[in-house]
C-alpha cells in the first residue's frame, strides 16, 4: 500500500499576513536611508556614536532576516517596537551630530531666550543671528529681509528649558526632534497593530521629518501635536459626548494652532468634517454644540498659550503670527510660482497667486463639506493642495504634515461617512442631478483655476540689459551697470538680485541712477553687489539670472545672464 503523500505545511493559523511582514520590512530598509552620511560623520570624531550607529546596522539586517522568517503574529508585532527603537536611537544620533538648526532654529532659540530674559519677542529683528553658515534669509519684495520671529509662542515656550544645551540653534532643533520622536511613538502606539511600521517609516523613515526637526521647524511640533486629533477624528464627540479624551484632542489641536500657522489650514476641514458625521447621526442643533465645544477648548488653549504675549505685546504678537502671511516674501517652492521663476521671464500679477491659493482653499473645503461621504478621508490631504498655488509652495509644506495623511489613512475609512450629512439643495434626480452637482464643483473651483491662469500669463514689467560689469577676479563681479526699461503702466520701485540655480540670493544695492522708474520709461542703474563681491559658480551649467521684484504691484522681471555680458571667463570643462 503506497504510504499516503504529505500534507504541505502552511502557516500556522495565528501567523502574520504577508502584508504584515513586508510593511515591517520596508519600514526597516527605510532606516538605511542617510544613515551612511551620519555614520561617516561620526566616524570620524564621534567614535562612540559612531559604534551606536553599527549596532543599529546590526540591527536593521537581524530584523530584516526575523521580519521574513517569524511564524508568530506577536513575534513581528515584537519586531515591529525593534524598528521603531532603532528608528529612534539613529535619529537621536543625527540630532547629536547635527543641531546647530537652519534659520527657523537659530529665530526660535533666540526668541527663547529674550522670553526668559524677560525681553520682547515679536516684532525685534535680529539680522546677527544671519551670519552664521546654513541659515538663510528671506528676501521680501520690498528690498528688504525678514529678521523677526514670526509663528506662534509654542515652540519658544518649549525651547526655553533647553536653552542649557548651547549657543545657535541646538535648543530649538532639540524640542522640535523630541516632538517628532513623540509624535511617533504617539502615532505608532495609536495605530492597529499591523499598521505600525508604517508609523515609523513616515515619521522616522528615510531621513526626511528628521531632517526638518534638525532644522528647527516649529512645523514639526503642530504635526507632533496634531496626530492623536486626526486619528479616528470622525469618532470625535461621538453620541454628543466629548469626554476626556476628547477635551485633550481638542486641547492638543488648540496647542498645534498655537506652535504654527500650517494647523490653522486643516483645522477648518476637521471641524466641518465632525460636524457633519455629528450631524447625520445627532441632528444639526446637537452636531453644532459638539463643534462648539471643541473649537471652544482649542481657542481657549491657544488663548492661555499666548497670553503672556497678548498681555504684554498685543500688536507686536498679533503681526508677528500673521507674519507669513503679510510679509510679503518672495516667490519660492515647488508649485506653480515654478512656472514664473523658471519657464517664463516673470509675471506682472504676483498678487494672483496668493489670491488663487485662497480661492482654491475655500473651494475645497466647501467640496469637503458637500461631498463628504466622498472626501472625508482626505480632508488632512486637501487643505495642503491650496498651497500649489500659493506664492510660497515650498514641498516642506506637504511634506511635514505626511503622518497625518498616514493617520487618516489607517484609522478614518470610507465607512465612517456612510450617513454624514450632505447638503443638498431639491435637485432633479438621475442625470441632471449629476449635472447640478458637476456644474457646482465647475463654479466652486473656476475662480482659483482663473487666478491661477491669471498670474502664470503675466508678463514681466522691466525690461534689463546689463551694459557694463566690475570684476575683482576672473569668477567674481563687483558692480553692474543696467538699462532697465518699464514696459508697464505703473511706476515701479525694482529691487535687484543676481541668482544662481534655483534659490535666491541678497539684493543688491543701488549706487547711481532712479529707485523708481515711470511707466513707459528707461532709466540706468548702477548697482552694487552684496557684501562687496559676487562669485558666480565655477559649474558650467549653472544659469545666471538677473531678477527684478517689485512690492506695489508684486511683480517679477528676470533675464537670463551669459557669462559674457559679465565680462566672465568660461569655467573649464
Amino acid at each position: 500500500m503506497a504510504p499516503a503523500p504529505r500534507a504541505v505545511r502552511t502557516e500556522a493559523p495565528d501567523g502574520p499576513a504577508q502584508w504584515h511582514r513586508v510593511l515591517t520590512l520596508l519600514a526597516d530598509v527605510s532606516l538605511f536611508i542617510g544613515t551612511r552620511s551620519v555614520w561617516t560623520q561620526a566616524a570620524t570624531h564621534r567614535l562612540v556614536l559612531a559604534g551606536v550607529i553599527s549596532v543599529c546596522y546590526a540591527a536593521i539586517l537581524v530584523t530584516g532576516v526575523l521580519t521574513l522568517t517569524v511564524r508568530r503574529t506577536r513575534s513581528l508585532a515584537r519586531l515591529d517596537l525593534v524598528v521603531l527603537v532603532t528608528a529612534v536611537t539613529l535619529t537621536l544620533c543625527a540630532w547629536a551630530l547635527n543641531h546647530a538648526g537652519g534659520d527657523e532654529a537659530v529665530l526660535t532659540a533666540q526668541a527663547a531666550r529674550e522670553l526668559a530674559g524677560g525681553h520682547a519677542v515679536y516684532g525685534q529683528p535680529w539680522p546677527w543671528l544671519f551670519h552664521g553658515p546654513g541659515v538663510a534669509l528671506t528676501p521680501t519684495t520690498d528690498g528688504g529681509y525678514d529678521f523677526t520671529y514670526g509663528y506662534p509662542p509654542l515652540a519658544p515656550l518649549l525651547t526655553v528649558p533647553l536653552l542649557w544645551l548651547g549657543h545657535a540653534g541646538a535648543p530649538a532643533t532639540a524640542a522640535a526632534t523630541a516632538a517628532l520622536v513623540v509624535g511617533a511613538v504617539t502615532l505608532w502606539r495609536l495605530l492597529p497593530a499591523p499598521w505600525r511600521s508604517a508609523a515609523t517609516m513616515v515619521c522616522l523613515g528615510f531621513g526626511l521629518l528628521p531632517s526638518y526637526a534638525r532644522q528647527g521647524y516649529p512645523a514639526v511640533i503642530g504635526m507632533a501635536l496634531l496626530i492623536p486629533v486626526v486619528v479616528r477624528w470622525p469618532r470625535l464627540g461621538a453620541y454628543g459626548r466629548l469626554g476626556a479624551g476628547g477635551v485633550a484632542r481638542a486641547v492638543c489641536l488648540g496647542a498645534a494652532c498655537a506652535a504654527q500657522q500650517l494647523p490653522w489650514f486643516v483645522t477648518p476641514f476637521l471641524l466641518a468634517g465632525v460636524y457633519a458625521v455629528r450631524r447625520g447621526e445627532l441632528g444639526g442643533r446637537e452636531a453644532a454644540r459638539v463643534v462648539l465645544r471643541i473649537a471652544g477648548t482649542a481657542v481657549l488653549t491657544w488663548l492661555l498659550i499666548s497670553t503672556y504675549f497678548i498681555v504684554s505685546e498685543p500688536g507686536p504678537w498679533l503681526r508677528g503670527v500673521a507674519l507669513p502671511l503679510t510679509q510679503g516674501a518672495v516667490l519660492h517652492g515647488q508649485g506653480l510660482v515654478g512656472v514664473s521663476l523658471y519657464f517664463t521671464h516673470g509675471s506682472d500679477r504676483l498678487d494672483w497667486y496668493g489670491h488663487a491659493g485662497i480661492l482654491l482653499a475655500l473651494a475645497l473645503l466647501a467640496l469637503s463639506v458637500l461631498f463628504v461621504r466622498r472626501l472625508g478621508p482626505a480632508v488632512t490631504v486637501l487643505p495642503w493642495c491650496a498651497f500649489y498655488l500659493a506664492t510660497r509652495s515650498q514641498d516642506g509644506y506637504y511634506l511635514m504634515m505626511t503622518p497625518l495623511w498616514l493617520a487618516a489613512a489607517v484609522t478614518v475609512p470610507l465607512t465612517e461617512f456612510a450617513h454624514a450629512w450632505q447638503p443638498r439643495p431639491r435637485t432633479p434626480a438621475g442625470a441632471r442631478r449629476r449635472a447640478a452637482l458637476a456644474a457646482v464643483v465647475a463654479v466652486l473651483l473656476t475662480p482659483a483655476l482663473v487666478s491661477a491662469a491669471l498670474a502664470v500669463t503675466g508678463r514681466p514689467p522691466l525690461r534689463m540689459d546689463v551694459t557694463a560689469a566690475r570684476r575683482t577676479s576672473p569668477y567674481t563681479v563687483s558692480r553692474l551697470t543696467l538699462r532697465v526699461a518699464n514696459t508697464g503702466g505703473d511706476a515701479l520701485t525694482p529691487h535687484y538680485m543676481l541668482t544662481t540655480g534655483q534659490g535666491m540670493s541678497r539684493y543688491w544695492s543701488l549706487v547711481r541712477g532712479p529707485a523708481t522708474i515711470a511707466a513707459h520709461s528707461t532709466a540706468t542703474v548702477e548697482l552694487r553687489a552684496p557684501s562687496g563681491t559676487f562669485t558666480v559658480s565655477s559649474k558650467r551649467r549653472a544659469g545666471l539670472r538677473l531678477r527684478a521684484f517689485t512690492a506695489d504691484p508684486q511683480t517679477l522681471s528676470t533675464r537670463d545672464v551669459r557669462r559674457a555680458e559679465l565680462g566672465l571667463g568660461h569655467p573649464p570643462r
